[in-house]
């Protein structure tokens, strides 16, 4: 793929906001220099371009090769391939860069090479399970293309947490609410899950989770025709819904619509936590629904966020 292409590959990321509720998504193809091909969300990449010159600096974390320098603003680089359990780079690895945004957070990925944009259905994304099981932990999804090779969509949230750090949950005062409330989130990447039950803990709320849209949605239905059974209002067991925009099996665009359509969840309001934090994909969350959107991962600004929807 020439410089031409790569430019124009992500001109029309903002009209991509039509893909809200669709339960598709779009696919940015690259290589490592390995025979496997990997994938991340079109959404979260900015540019794609060669590599410029990286100023090494000393006590760097393992995987950031260094810093570079882009329009006035000073980034850091990472080697992707350095978090994968591969021996040694393959020639030219890393001639390739995407600028990717990530919470707010602009950094470099090195690639070998970037392939295509391909649109796919949510529901043929699936969680990795046994499949490669030694970077499982860094492969959030897995999903096929037409011709059956595999596409690996890392976890670019569990590659920052490897290379800079789980972020510090601060002190966060408790909720005035009663020690029954009780909320819901779904989200498929074990570093948020993580951080979502400790902001919560602090908030004093009881929480259920699941792992991926399509679980949330069985689950959420599940509490629903029990609370009916029992003359309950599902708000009498559920306060509040918070959603992953972006997890396999069902998005959390269309949980969100899912859940904002079926009357027995009325009342209950919704919170897209994302790390897409582009005005398209606030503009997306609007379109089915969220009450809020969050971006990753602010824990003050997350249980800011949570807590008056909770005690209201």
């Amino acid at each position: 793929m020439d410089l031409a292409d790569r430019k124009n590959l992500l001109e029309s990321v903002d009209a991509r906001t039509r893909l809200a509720g669709s339960n598709r998504m779009e696919i940015l193809l690259f290589s490592l220099g390995t025979r496997e091909t990997f994938g991340i969300n079109v959404f979260k990449v900015r540019e794609v371009g060669r590599t410029p010159h990286i100023t090494k600096t000393p006590n760097m974390p393992r995987g950031v090769e260094g810093l570079i320098s882009l329009r006035g603003n000073v980034i850091p680089v990472l080697s992707l391939i350095s978090f994968l359990e591969y021996e040694g780079q393959p020639h030219e690895y890393g001639k390739t860069m995407m600028v990717a945004e990530y919470s707010k957070r602009t950094l470099g990925f090195l690639v070998h090479e970037v392939d295509r944009i391909i649109r796919v259905d949510w529901e043929k994304v699936k969680a990795p399970e046994s499949v490669l099981s030694s970077n499982q932990g860094l492969i959030t999804a897995v999903t096929e293309l037409d011709d059956g090779k595999l596409v690996s969509i890392l976890d670019v949230e569990q590659i920052l947490a490897n290379a800079f750090g789980e972020a510090i949950i601060v002190d966060i005062p408790p909720a005035n609410v009663d020690q029954d409330v009780c909320m819901f989130f779904a989200d498929d990447s074990l570093v948020a899950r993580r951080k979502i039950v400790e902001v919560l803990d602090k908030l004093g709320v009881k929480h259920k989770h699941a792992t991926n849209g399509a679980e949330a949605w069985g689950r959420l239905q599940g509490i629903a025709a029990h609370a009916t059974q029992t003359g309950r209002s599902v708000r009498d067991e559920l306060r509040l819904i918070l959603v992953d925009a972006e997890m396999p099996e069902m998005d959390g665009y269309v949980l969100t619509k899912n859940i904002k359509s079926d009357v027995r969840f009325t009342g209950i309001p919704v919170v897209m936590h994302s790390s897409l934090s582009s005005q398209a994909n606030h503009a997306m969350g609007k379109a089915v629904g969220v009450d809020a959107y969050v971006g990753k991962f602010d824990a003050e600004i997350l249980a800011d966020t949570l807590r008056p929807l909770l005690e209201r």
